[in-house]
């Protein structure tokens, strides 16, 4: 499996995770100032302008509940998506399916493979694949299968974007991402194809992720306050169902 980022390869992880959102010339100064500290993700140096594609099927239930859950601020939630890294199927391209949510102030991630490739994968079937196929991680599958039945759980939108990774140069567990170009698309389908129109979510800005297990290194603080960066607790799937008007943020 040729991964597009080192995570690809990782089915469990519980860690933090704080975002912020940089204007371009803001965006500018904070990368610079992490190449002092950090190197890119060796997946993306040979790829255009050193970013990837993400693409990820969310779902949610008839009452929104895992919109909700997360513009309410819980401490404990989650929700299940469809990942993969490709617009069009293809033929190296695998989907994962994935439950994130939060634990207290951790987030955790656990993913399943359920396609190798793409290509192969009928985004029409999504349902029966999910629901009567078996893969390595049964505990997820069943989860799911739970869900969507007892709380009719479907796909309700498509979000995109173009992501450029960092990796510490002194702990190999502390990231910084950079998500931008995000797009939201209302459709229960993986592979949409030109057929469905996508929204621009906060154009003109870039989400910034930091990732890390235990604590934030003290020359990332001092980045923090030099540029008074503030956190946000944003959601992407929430931005892209409150622009095509699925859910209202009361």
């Amino acid at each position: 499996m040729n991964s597009r980022e080192s995570q690809n390869l990782v089915l469990e992880f519980s860690r933090f995770e704080f975002k912020y959102v940089l204007h371009k010339a803001l965006r500018e100064e904070v990368e610079s100032e992490l190449g002092y500290f950090m190197h890119l993700d060796p997946f993306v140096e040979t790829s255009e302008n050193n970013r990837y594609f993400v693409r990820s099927l969310y779902f949610d239930d008839p009452f929104n509940t895992a919109f909700y859950d997360k513009i309410d601020g819980l401490k404990h939630r989650s929700k299940f998506r469809v990942r993969t890294y490709s617009r069009e199927p293809q033929f190296d391209t695998p989907i994962f399916l994935e439950e994130k949510g939060r634990l207290d102030n951790r987030v955790f991630k656990h993913r399943t493979l359920i396609a190798e490739s793409s290509a192969d994968f009928d985004a029409d079937n999504l349902a029966a694949t999910l629901l009567t196929e078996e893969f390595d991680n049964q505990v997820l599958l069943e989860k799911f299968r739970f869900d969507w039945f007892r709380k009719q759980i479907r796909p309700v939108a498509l979000i995109d974007y173009l992501r450029r990774p960092y990796l510490s140069k002194y702990d190999h567990e502390f990231r910084v991402t950079f998500d931008e170009v995000l797009h939201g698309y209302r459709t229960d389908r993986l592979f949409p194809g030109r057929t469905v129109a996508g929204r621009q979510l906060m154009p003109g800005y870039t989400v910034m992720e930091v990732k890390f297990s235990r604590q934030v290194p003290a020359w990332f603080h001092r980045i923090i306050q030099s540029y008074e960066l503030r956190r946000v607790p944003l959601s992407k799937i929430c931005e892209g169902m409150k622009r095509l008007k699925i859910a209202v943020d009361l």
